[in-house]
């Protein structure tokens, strides 16, 4: 079943999102993303001249467009894993189809077209009532700026799952993909290294450590696996069991913070994370099921709904 590779994906990305908190520690934000991005540029070079693969492409501003639209959602990711517990960064930047939804509501009621879908409307508040959940008793008053940041990364990170959609319909293989976004992410991040401490200059570059080094390096390989799995996924699985399945990713960061750092979060927060687990899961499945209807009775969908709910 192709939509079991976003099970394997979601493990991978959680396991790197503990390699991110760990480096955060001896990498700035900037480092992380052009280090995370070159590593996958070498990774994925290599292996695809191994299997005898082309890097070449008829399609650079589609790869472009995606991998700006990407780094900008991965690298506000990665500021937040730095600051927040793990389970709750991951938790914020799954809302995205949660906000993805709540585009198109609003959308469809501004232009019209669209009758009022209250089982959507219902899914996205509980949504809400969980972010406000798990952000009023996990946060204190330095963590607030985090929070949203990692709340922004999950509106970026909607769109760029269409783009990933795109990409595969338009027949650039998983690899290919994953490859210029890793590149995009290493130029991108060492431009905005560019910015530091209020001002332009010259990136203030950390020196490494054996164990730095490590983590950055398997931050580099699990990006680019996870990646190429969940593209994959995107690409062959079913599209509901396939975003469904993405949430299993708040499962295992969840249980890599209670190992690691010992995240012990309150009632409030674990209530929270399973309302915006469940809302998630209710909102992509609404989606699907609103779609085939409109389908079956020859109906015209929501193009954009249409392209992010049609079982593959």
């Amino acid at each position: 079943m192709q939509s079991l590779w976003m099970l394997f994906a979601s493990f991978v990305f959680a396991f790197m999102g503990v390699c991110v908190k760990l480096a955060s520690q001896y990498y700035s934000t900037s480092e992380l993303v052009m280090y995370r991005g070159l590593i996958g540029v070498i990774f994925l070079a290599v292996l695809v001249r191994m299997r005898g693969g082309t890097l070449k492409t008829t399609l650079p501003w589609p790869h472009l467009k995606r991998g700006v639209i990407g780094v900008t959602s991965l690298w506000m990711w990665f500021f937040a894993l730095g600051a927040l517990p793990l389970a709750s960064a991951m938790t914020l930047n799954y809302t995205s189809s949660i906000w993805m939804a709540a585009m198109l509501l609003v959308a469809g009621w501004w232009q019209g077209t669209k009758r009022t879908e209250w089982g959507l409307i219902a899914a996205i508040v509980t949504s809400f009532v969980g972010v406000a959940l798990l952000l009023h008793p996990s946060f204190n008053s330095n963590q607030w700026f985090s929070g949203l940041v990692a709340l922004c990364s999950g509106i970026v990170s909607a769109i760029a799952y269409l783009q990933v959609r795109d990409l595969g319909r338009l027949g650039e293989p998983e690899y290919r993909v994953v490859f210029y976004f890793s590149a995009t992410g290493a130029v991108t991040g060492l431009l905005t290294g560019f910015y530091h401490d209020g001002s332009f200059g010259m990136p203030a570059l950390h020196a490494h450590t054996l164990r730095g080094f490590t983590l950055l390096a398997t931050i580099g390989v699990t990006a680019a696996i996870a990646q190429m799995a969940m593209t994959r996924a995107y690409h062959l699985g079913k599209t509901l069991v396939t975003a469904n399945l993405q949430y299993t990713g708040i499962v295992f960061s969840s249980i890599w913070g209670m190992i690691i750092w010992s995240d012990m979060l309150g009632w409030q927060s674990w209530t929270g994370i399973a309302l915006i687990l469940a809302s998630g899961m209710a909102a992509t499945y609404y989606n699907v099921q609103t779609t085939r209807a409109a389908v079956e009775a020859n109906i015209e969908a929501d193009p954009i709904v249409a392209e992010i709910s049609e079982i593959a």
